[in-house]
């Protein structure tokens, strides 16, 4: 149900990161989600888990520094990264995507750091990849992502902490795309 409200709210993109669920639970979670996605025509790629993505047939991935996984030519790769080195490692080896941060400190990860805003624009131009800010992104910390160069943000507390899921992530989007000219 909240997924299904944030799409409707505007979201555009959804992974799914569930640490608690493994095997069926875990598949049967992600067939749920990527029929709300493919009804919404929004791309779904399922965290650390290749296996579970191929089952379900998910558009991609997106993983750690240790476990960079190639789906095939048309999946979607996003792979979490710190420092350049990560950044320029990952995009030679297909990631379409780059997942850099934290912004601030943030509850969903909490054993992740937060980035200087200085090693976010190196990363933006070390790379011809999209760069997706991660960590503690909401309403009060988007307009320092103009500052960062980054194409895209990835938000889960600011939408699913909301009482009013749909229109959190209307917001958001709004205040996003506004901040970055999305």
């Amino acid at each position: 149900q909240c997924v299904e409200a944030a799409l409707a709210g505007g979201a555009t993109f959804v992974q799914l990161r569930d640490k608690q669920a493994t095997g069926d639970a875990l598949r049967a979670e992600a067939e749920e989600l990527l029929a709300l996605c493919r009804a919404a025509g929004v791309p779904f790629v399922v965290n650390d888990d290749v296996e579970c993505a191929l089952a379900v047939g998910a558009d991609g991935v997106h993983v750690g520094q240790d476990d960079m996984a190639l789906l095939g030519p048309d999946a979607i790769v996003g792979v979490s990264t710190q420092t350049v080195e990560q950044a320029r490692a990952a995009e030679a080896a297909g990631a379409d995507y780059l997942g850099v941060g934290g912004v601030t400190g943030t509850a969903t990860k909490p054993e992740a750091g937060v980035l200087a805003a200085e090693e976010f624009r190196a990363i933006v131009a070390a790379v011809d990849i999209p760069v997706v800010a991660i960590g503690g992104v909401n309403a009060a910390t988007v307009p320092c992502l103009s500052e960062l160069d980054v194409d895209g943000a990835a938000v889960v507390s600011a939408i699913f902490a909301a009482d009013d899921i749909e229109a959190a992530t209307r917001e958001l989007s709004r205040i996003i795309d506004e901040t970055l000219s999305i």
